[in-house]
């Protein structure tokens, strides 16, 4: 193990890793292997795997009127928690049950005012759909404590993350590093080892807010921070930050090192590995984080910290597409070129709070082309054509997929780009858009979405990245 002994881990276990009594019984031993090593550890955990959408299905369905639908999915998600505990070895009568029940009888009563108010404010899916980390947080403490060790589980407003109220995709307050430290360093001292709902903080009032989606790594990077770890530990169920989406191509293989802007790029580009702002709160302490593989426990998977790892025959370490995206183009002669102009159009998108993928700005300044995810895309199209003169023309393009390449090494490499445009011109892959950010990191490209499978495929191969050798330019 590459860790000092009588340190701190942060480790955080993913949906599949918690998704019945076996794998949450597995996770425990992983964190149990490092205690008994003499490392302190927090844990921090996940829903089981597929609750997390049960629950926004079941907050739906209410909102829709369909109460039975909702009922019966609670019925089933009481019955898998249940069952998990029993296998685990709580007795029926045991404190974890008992909990258990009280947790679905709050969640059975939250979605219930749902059905009655018709309205499901992002406040009250926030409240719902955090009950996925309140309830397998003591599956996990019970694993950890009937393997020996003491535990106690906490949710992640009583772990000491406070937030900004904005629902659904909330920021941690920096007064928070603080009161995680305060809240957390009694138990470790006491040797308890704290397991913390993931995904999840509260704001001044208790209200409970999420992270956004992928926000357990979040919350497991902000408690490594505020105790001053000595790495966090994102267990998964794969060998680490992979070349590629191991589904697309088969030789993808597992990145050794990557910085915390590499991490970031691939991220944000639709690897869905961290949550894209997960390492923010390492960045500033230096704190590394590693991805590991659960199945793979000594497998030393991918190691994120501070500076990237130069290698000068591999500028690109990965390939990654986000799918599902949208062009809007905005044309109209001579009116682009007043800077109003451009500056309503991202007025009005900003208003609209929509990720802006990518922007791309023809040098005749006649038209602006924007590349959002498809789901935003009805209402981009509505604020602009509220939002900017009428004199401008606005199309939306479908089915548009965005394929990025990230690798700190393409920064002052000459002929990457040439290695990207060429393979997509082997494959004769029609290329949309062209983006490429300042810091270097990235090219991006927009393509038709039927074509991703085959233009990932093909950009792997010439960059080397299944490890066979490339010919250099």
């Amino acid at each position: 193990m590459s860790h000092p002994p009588h340190g701190l881990l942060v480790m955080k276990f993913g949906g599949t890793n918690m998704q019945d009594a076996a794998a949450i019984r597995h996770s425990a031993s992983l964190a149990g292997r490092s205690l008994k090593e003499g490392v302190q550890v927090v844990v921090v955990v996940s829903a089981m795997a597929g609750v997390t959408n049960g629950l926004l299905h079941l907050a739906d369905a209410a909102q829709g009127g369909d109460i039975a639908r909702a009922n019966d999915e609670i019925a089933a998600l009481r019955t898998r928690h249940f069952t998990a505990a029993q296998d685990l070895g709580a007795a029926p009568d045991s404190e974890t049950v008992r909990e258990l029940r009280e947790l679905h009888e709050t969640l059975r009563q939250a979605v219930y005012g749902v059905y009655l108010l018709r309205e499901l404010t992002p406040r009250s899916r926030d409240l719902i759909v955090a009950f996925g980390e309140r309830l397998s947080a003591p599956l996990m403490s019970l694993a950890l404590e009937l393997s020996g060790l003491r535990a106690r589980h906490l949710t992640g407003g009583e772990a000491g993350i406070l937030t900004d109220t904005h629902f659904g995709n909330a920021r941690p307050l920096p007064v928070s590093y603080e009161r995680v430290r305060d809240r957390l360093s009694g138990f470790l001292s006491s040797g308890t080892t704290p397991v913390i709902a993931g995904f999840m903080g509260e704001t001044d009032q208790g209200a409970i807010t999420t992270l956004g989606r992928g926000g357990t790594d979040f919350s497991a990077t902000i408690v490594g921070k505020a105790l001053g770890a000595d790495e966090v530990w994102a267990w998964k169920d794969v060998d680490g930050v992979m070349s590629a989406d191991p589904r697309v191509v088969g030789d993808a293989q597992n990145i050794g090192v990557l910085s915390y802007g590499e991490v970031m790029e691939l991220a944000y580009f639709g690897a869905k590995v961290l949550h894209p702002l997960a390492v923010t709160p390492l960045q500033e302490s230096g704190i590394p984080l590693r991805v590991k593989s659960a199945a793979d426990p000594d497998f030393p998977g991918t190691l994120v910290q501070a500076q990237p790892e130069e290698d000068a025959t591999h500028p690109v370490k990965a390939v990654t597409a986000i799918r599902n995206v949208s062009l809007i183009n905005v044309t109209g002669a001579g009116v682009l070129g007043v800077p109003e102009v451009v500056a309503s159009v991202f007025t009005a998108i900003a208003r609209e709070n929509v990720t802006l993928l990518m922007v791309s700005q023809s040098s005749s300044m006649s038209n602006v082309s924007l590349a959002v995810p498809t789901v935003d895309a009805g209402r981009t199209m509505n604020a602009l054509r509220a939002g900017v003169t009428t004199e401008l023309r606005v199309e939306e393009q479908d089915d548009v997929a965005v394929l990025a390449i990230v690798g700190s090494g393409m920064r002052g490499q000459k002929g990457v780009s040439a290695r990207l445009f060429g393979a997509l011109a082997d494959e004769a892959i029609n290329i949309l858009m062209i983006s490429q950010g300042s810091s270097e990191l990235n090219i991006s490209v927009a393509i038709n979405a039927a074509e991703v499978d085959t233009a990932t495929r093909a950009v792997h191969r010439a960059f080397g990245l299944s490890g066979q050798p490339v010919a250099a330019d």
